[in-house]
């Protein structure tokens, strides 16, 4: 494994961190909390992203207008089963979620989950920095490389892991403070 595919592989793990953060709500209005629904269209689940129009008017309601009117039954019952925790509004031609405050009990389980999907990607990118070691060693005692390079590259490396660590950091620090505050 190369110092670069590594590195290429631990910004997609922190990418994926931040598109896990995104799904968890924070008491205002953000139409990423839907990016996991699916909608059982046709037989087919597809993404609710692709089969309607999703808006925020305000700080507490998001707005889900389908695109084919005959899929907003399906779109409110996918709402309704998904783990989003909101109750659809269905007028006849559009579906509106209001967001609740969220209560201070909530809001520390939020912060728990955050953290969690932090961990997670801490320990991805720790598992990529395993591996590429392990690469790099194998090189080194099939002499293709000689033993410095081999300490130079993992020194790189471990750079590399804590760069990328820290930036799971930041994101759960600031995920946190979107969470925490009110």
């Amino acid at each position: 494994m190369k110092l670069a595919e590594a590195e290429s592989t631990m910004q997609k793990t922190v990418e994926a961190t931040q598109r896990a953060f995104n799904t968890i709500r924070t008491g205002r209005a953000n139409a990423s909390l839907l990016d996991k629904v699916l909608v059982d269209y046709y037989g087919s689940p597809t993404s609710l992203k692709s089969l309607a129009n999703i808006s925020t008017p305000d700080a507490t309601t998001i707005l889900i207008q389908p695109y084919d009117r005959n899929s907003l039954n399906l779109v409110e019952k996918a709402i309704s089963l998904s783990d989003v925790g909101l109750t659809p509004n269905n007028d006849g031609s559009v579906i509106r979620l209001n967001i609740p405050p969220l209560t201070s009990d909530r809001r520390k389980e939020l912060v728990k989950m955050a953290a969690k999907y932090a961990e997670e990607g801490r320990v991805a990118i720790r598992n990529i920095r395993r591996d590429a070691i392990d690469a790099i060693r194998k090189q080194e005692k099939n002499t293709e490389i000689p033993e410095d390079e081999s300490r130079d590259l993992q020194d790189k490396l471990q750079k590399l892991t804590n760069k990328y660590t820290a930036r799971i950091d930041e994101l759960l620090v600031e995920k946190e403070k979107d969470i925490t505050t009110v």
